[in-house]
């Protein structure tokens, strides 16, 4: 593949794009929950509207968009569909994986031009075999596979030069991998999360992504790289985990306006007053769209300390970035169910635009990353000055 240069793509031109995405992903939208994925229409989009190749090197032809582009991009795809801004989010994300890559890895992956999927969890085995791996395992959860050229998938493995097995993401081609089709779910549903199946794969070194180092250097195992790559200054996981936040936030916007919509129309049988007159949804619109100012600024804070985290000495806690990044998302959870709460019985109804993104902002609050409990728990550690071992 010849790579396609993006030196000229402005973060004007990635929102249309992201403009596009969503707009035809919302009309989609019942199909992709009935196939438990989104359409290749909206995934060749996101492909041709360069986004999947925005957070990528300059060398490989990326614009190196800045973080804060990325954050907007998927926040305005998810105005639309939660489940094509999570894999608007998770592609081009995924895509940067290589980064960090020997070169002979990173050539062999970015050139050849296709979508990688990943699933970080340290499910598999991993047999030495020369200088390579030989992979097996079940996963579970792999986002966007059944449009993927390439898939990451854990292992925990001790590799040459290390004293104890660290978790790695060797990449295998996704023709080598069996996709189970068992994503059928309460939200998220367009974002096919599939099982695969990976039996004796073998994986050559330059595809093994050493997790670890990544976190620990934020930089490839070699010389010849970009110094001015964006992710190679913020810390790993927080950075990566960015988009999580965005979604909610860009999801919340949407419900704001359809409670808004909703409301204006609306005259309760039980005593005829205009809703939209009544103190009781004058409040609620208050408080929920300055909720969302609450998460917008969050978000702004987030992306901050993000940038400015070498610039700082890089004293900011890890569990900090995510009690930030889960405050948001309980900010956004926070906001649907009162939308929907205070709407009743108008909000119930199965596919209508207030029920879906109810459920899908919910569903962003299930994952891992996004657990509040957890990541209150861990930045309280971190104040008082104990080791609180998350991630980020």
């Amino acid at each position: 593949m010849n790579v396609k240069t993006m030196d000229n793509v402005t973060e004007e031109a990635l929102l249309q794009g992201a403009e596009k995405i969503g707009k035809l992903a919302e009309e989609e939208a019942h199909e992709a929950d009935q196939n438990a994925t989104v359409s290749a229409n909206v995934v060749n989009l996101i492909k041709e509207t360069q986004i999947s190749r925005m957070m990528l090197p300059r060398e490989y032809g990326g614009p190196q968009a800045s973080l804060s582009t990325f954050a907007k991009v998927i926040q305005k795809v998810a105005n639309y569909n939660l489940s094509a801004a999570w894999l608007t989010f998770l592609y081009p994300l995924h895509n940067s994986l290589p980064s960090y890559l020997p070169k002979a890895g990173r050539d062999e992956i970015v050139n050849q031009g296709g979508l990688i999927a990943d699933i970080f969890a340290a499910l598999g085995t991993a047999e030495p075999d020369g200088d390579g791996l030989r992979i097996s395992g079940k996963w579970n959860f792999v986002s966007g596979i059944l449009h993927s050229d390439w898939v990451g998938v854990g292992v925990k493995v001790k590799l040459p030069g290390r004293d104890k097995p660290v978790v790695c993401l060797p990449i295998l081609k996704t023709s080598e991998v069996e996709i189970v089709e068992n994503w059928d779910t309460f939200g998220l549903r367009g974002t096919g999360s599939n099982q695969i199946i990976a039996d004796n794969v073998y994986v050559p070194k330059e595809r093994i992504l050493d997790l670890e180092k990544a976190e620990s250097t934020r930089r490839p195992p070699d010389e010849d790289y970009d110094k001015d790559y964006p992710f190679y200054h913020v810390p790993f996981y927080p950075a990566f985990y960015i988009g999580f936040p965005a979604i909610a936030i860009g999801g919340a916007e949407r419900v704001i306006e359809e409670f808004k919509m909703l409301t204006e129309k609306r005259v309760r049988l039980m005593d005829g007053v205009r809703e939209s007159e009544s103190p009781r949804s004058q409040r609620v619109i208050a408080e929920i769209s300055t909720d969302l100012h609450s998460a917008k600024g969050l978000m702004a804070q987030y992306i901050s300390l993000l940038e400015n985290y070498e610039k700082d000495g890089e004293i900011t806690p890890l569990g900090e970035f995510f009690a930030i990044r889960t405050k948001i998302i309980k900010l956004c959870t926070d906001i649907a169910v009162r939308a929907m709460l205070t709407l009743g019985g108008a909000a119930l109804y199965k596919g209508g635009t207030l029920e879906m993104f109810i459920r899908d902002i919910l569903s962003v609050a299930t994952h891992k990353t996004s657990l509040y409990e957890d990541s209150v728990a861990a930045y309280g550690q971190d104040l008082f000055g104990f080791e609180s071992g998350v991630r980020g």
